[in-house]
């Protein structure tokens, strides 16, 4: 089963508010959301994805899809197809995690990236356009992108986080 870790961008577009993300690019994060019970996903034990998750999403899994993929995660983060995987923080600012080596990926990217490298699992991106500018760093360290909205990848404003 491929594994994969989640920006918050996804769940973002899937809810379709606070976004910038077009119809087709929200119906592609709804359809892949859906799929949740199906998929293996990764969250870091340090809790910092679910804690970016939570300045977004409701706990209460409504109103949108994305809330719904949030509820699950937040009730079933240590059963079933979620992994958890530990990162370790780094004191040096231009890596971010022991994980990483030195990198100018955005700061709140980072705990994704580590956590996909711990897990060898493929990062899921809609609408932030930092994953395509540091392709080389996601392919040196073995990683996988996978891009559900490619006409966002270089779009203003670039971040939904």
């Amino acid at each position: 089963m491929t594994k994969f870790v989640i920006d918050t961008n996804v769940a973002i577009s899937a809810n379709g508010r606070s976004t910038h993300a077009s119809w087709g690019c929200q119906l592609s994060c709804i359809e892949f959301l859906a799929s949740y019970p199906q998929i293996s996903i990764v969250l870091d034990t340090l809790g910092l994805i679910m804690a970016e998750y939570a300045e977004h999403l409701n706990y209460s899994g409504e109103p949108g899809v994305g809330d719904i993929f949030f509820k699950y995660l937040h009730d079933y983060q240590y059963s079933g197809p979620i992994e958890q995987v530990q990162i370790t923080p780094h004191r040096d600012a231009n890596r971010g995690f022991q994980e990483l080596p030195e990198n100018a990926l955005d700061p709140s990217d980072r705990k994704f990236l580590a956590a996909a490298v711990v897990s060898m699992a493929q990062i899921v991106n809609a609408t932030d356009s930092d994953w395509a500018e540091q392709a080389t760093l996601v392919n040196t360290l073995g990683i996988t992108l996978k891009q559900l909205c490619p006409d966002h990848m270089s779009r203003t404003p670039k971040k939904t986080k």
